[in-house]
């Protein structure tokens, strides 16, 4: 009796001038995950961050101009699915998303007959913490979007999910560009979808190297902005997505 050939799973990087923090996560990468693959999705960036990503044996997307997350995470999902992955996770180059957390997100998800699984702060897992206009934001939006999946989530703008190959086929053509779009939007998009989207407490820590893409001056400005991004998802037409049935 032949033996069920193991799922293939790809992890996605998406890198704007990321060079230094970028090998010490690859390396981890590698040690936790060593039969995933490695896209790294250089997103415009203007230093070596492509070049690095290549010589450390990742397979680069090297975007001509910087597109922002959403952008890049589109690019990848596009990618996973042309090449046929079976799951796709999202993980920082930052070092902020611990690469030992990819196995249980995707086991997670099959426990949970899910096709988006959110690494979840704020679930009872680590020390993260967030003050402030942020973390008002964040409370709100997960009490908003914990009614729109379904099911409560506590971290709706964590850049840390693992995909489904159901998931993998609607974010390839629908994955949003916008301010907070890889987040909010998308599992926005998720759920209006059909797919069935969760949360998996983890532990985040502080970026390894560079810049947050927040200063503590622009926060006060983020529960505004970030309610914008949730009324434009909630206001966008429904997706129309047929599931393949599982071989």
């Amino acid at each position: 009796m032949a033996a069920e050939p193991l799922p293939r799973v790809i992890i996605i990087v998406p890198a704007w001038n990321e060079q230094d923090s970028l090998p010490s996560t690859l390396a981890e990468v590698a040690r936790a995950v060593p039969a995933a693959s490695v896209l790294v999705v250089s997103d415009g960036s203007t230093d070596n961050t492509a070049r690095i990503a290549h010589e450390l044996g990742a397979t680069v997307l090297d975007l001509p101009i910087n597109l922002g997350v959403g952008g890049a995470m589109r690019a990848g999902y596009k990618y996973a699915l042309r090449h046929g992955f079976d799951y796709a996770v999202q993980l920082d180059a930052d070092g902020q998303h611990s690469a030992f957390d990819v196995s249980r997100l995707i086991v997670q998800l099959q426990v949970d007959s899910a096709d988006v699984m959110i690494g979840a702060r704020f679930a009872g897992t680590g020390h993260y913490d967030a003050r402030g206009p942020r973390r008002w934001a964040m409370k709100l939006l997960s009490r908003v979007l914990s009614h729109v999946a379904g099911t409560r989530l506590t971290d709706t703008t964590s850049g840390f999910k693992a995909s489904n190959a159901h998931a993998i086929r609607l974010f390839a053509s629908n994955y949003p560009a916008e301010y907070l779009g890889d987040t909010i939007e998308s599992l926005v998009i998720a759920s209006r979808s059909g797919l069935v989207v969760r949360q998996l407490g983890v532990e985040m820590r502080t970026r390894t190297a560079g810049q947050p893409s927040h200063s503590p001056v622009k926060a006060a400005l983020f529960l505004l902005r970030a309610a914008l991004a949730l009324a434009v998802a909630l206001t966008r037409p429904k997706v129309e997505l047929t599931k393949v049935p599982s071989e």
